[in-house]
């Protein structure tokens, strides 16, 4: 008589199943490879990189998300990404470049170096007075920095484990850190509560707004701090071939250690049994099993998408979902020729209107033109350029409107660009305009948002944890937060948490 007893799930082949190849899901999977676990990481789309993949049109090699980086050349450099390299035992080659950019306000323009002093020589051209009080705040950040770059990032964890390792391993550095403790939960805003000066108060929120998607009153200080100590010394640099070499030598990296990268597959269910989890389901029906599950995906994906409503306790969901979203984006991709255009720099940023709130859809547009430093990335004698501003996703659908849309709303990134090339539209070769649907689509982000808009002192990322026993988060919607040096740190933070779970 056969039994009616079921029969167990066959043994999972897998470790960890990582969910989505953005630089969150490749160096959570890489780590954790390296330190002896089979990782498989699972990737919707037909290229890796999420957010920071690379494509190409015509021969022009493009960003799709970020362009700026510090450190990748600098042995020495504390950013997250260029320490998970080293001990990957991977290297991208850099191209080192200083001014970083230009700021382009209506009534002026700036160079925006890494060196201080240049920097602040800048401003003082245009307000002596807002010069000092740059220096008074820089002193504040970088005093910040020095004693948080005591603990290398590469160190952490989110787990128990790391009270003992701080004071066994780092104890000096805990006791240089004390002082610094009101800042480390300060915003940017409440450092410079004694400054007068308009124009350094709307220079360093738009500082705080490209790093964080907030202005200076809702960015916390230790972000601003490690961006600032970063630029100014170690060194700004540019991956060559772009984005898209990072995350070429991320999955160098966890092929080398082990692990698996499999593109095409679209996770569309994470399984929990009985509060834990145990595998994902793919689209097409198909099942892996594993003990550990890592989504890369945004907060709101997760827990809307990948999970049921029944998998996580009613409050705990109803809050995290209460998340806000900073907005998506309007993006240009443009190919262009280059004749004449000697002396381009490669970072602009443009702001319309200094009425208007810089963070208003098309009021600051970005500007990043990579082929200034590595010529590769386009055809002999053309350029390539990337511009994006802010967007809501909101109104926007696929219908008989939307190519007059997509015109309307690419209109103040094309005016931003004239102030830089004035004769841009002449140039151009190819031209591809994108939307928050185009955003949401291929990033598979909920409503194509930048991350969440968590404001300093009205919330904290959470952490890599979840409710769900087995299952874990990274990204930007994790604790540190947005940019490329807090994913990666999000990561290490998860993967040194796991590394020895049997």
């Amino acid at each position: 008589m056969a039994s009616l007893t079921p029969s167990p799930p066959p043994p999972s082949q897998w470790d960890v199943i990582i969910i989505g190849s953005g630089i969150g899901g490749l160096i959570a999977g890489a780590l954790l490879a390296r330190y002896g676990k089979r990782v498989i990481v699972c990737e919707s789309h037909s290229i890796p990189g999420g957010a920071a993949h690379s494509f190409t049109r015509q021969g022009f090699h493009f960003d799709s998300g970020p362009s700026f980086y510090c450190g990748l050349s600098d042995p020495t450099s504390l950013n997250p990404l260029r320490q998970v390299l080293d001990v990957l035992e991977e290297s991208v080659p850099a191209i080192p470049y200083d001014p970083l950019g230009h700021y382009h306000f209506p009534e002026a323009t700036i160079p925006i170096y890494g060196n201080l002093e240049r920097y602040r020589s800048a401003v003082a051209q245009l307000t002596p007075q807002g010069a000092t009080e740059l220096k008074r705040l820089e002193q504040r950040l970088l005093g910040l920095y020095d004693a948080l770059k005591e603990i290398p990032p590469i160190a952490l964890r989110a787990d128990l484990s790391l009270i003992p390792l701080l004071l066994t391993r780092h104890f000096p550095a805990l006791l240089k850190l004390l002082p610094q403790l009101p800042k480390i939960q300060s915003s940017v805003g409440d450092l410079m509560r004694d400054m007068q000066d308009p124009w350094i108060r709307k220079l360093v929120d738009l500082e705080c707004f490209l790093l964080s998607g907030l202005k200076a009153d809702g960015t916390i200080a230790p972000e601003m701090a490690f961006m600032l100590g970063e630029r100014s010394r170690s060194v700004i640099d540019y991956p060559v071939g772009g984005s898209g070499a990072i995350v070429q030598a991320l999955v160098r990296g966890l092929k080398k250690w082990g692990g698996t990268l499999r593109l095409n597959a679209h996770v569309e269910q994470i399984l929990v049994e009985s509060g834990t989890v145990a595998g994902v389901r793919f689209r097409n029906g198909e099942m892996l099993r594993a003990p550990i599950v890592i989504s890369n995906a945004t907060v709101w994906d997760t827990y809307t998408q990948l999970l049921k409503p029944s998998d996580l306790p009613a409050a705990y969901r109803s809050i995290a979902l209460q998340t806000p979203a900073v907005d998506s984006f309007m993006h240009l991709h443009l190919g262009i020729r280059a004749d004449g255009l000697a002396g381009l720099t490669g970072h602009h940023v443009v702001v319309h209107d200094s009425e208007q709130d810089i963070t208003a859809p098309g009021n600051t547009c970005m500007i990043s033109i990579p082929s200034v430093w590595d010529a590769n990335l386009a055809p002999a004698n053309h350029h390539v350029v990337h511009a994006y501003t802010l967007e809501p996703f909101t109104g926007w659908q696929r219908d008989n409107t939307y190519e007059t849309r997509k015109r309307q709303k690419a209109e103040p990134l094309f005016r931003a660009l004239e102030r830089v090339i004035p004769d841009i539209r002449d140039r151009l070769v190819l031209e591809l305009i994108g939307t928050p649907l185009t955003h949401a689509y291929y990033l598979r982000r909920y409503q194509g948002t930048y991350g969440p808009a968590i404001a300093a002192g009205k919330g904290m990322f959470p952490s890599c944890h979840t409710p769900i026993s087995g299952l874990y988060r990274v990204g930007d919607s994790t604790l540190p937060g947005i940019g490329v040096p807090a994913v990666a740190a999000s990561s290490i933070l998860c993967a040194n948490s796991l590394r020895d779970r049997e």
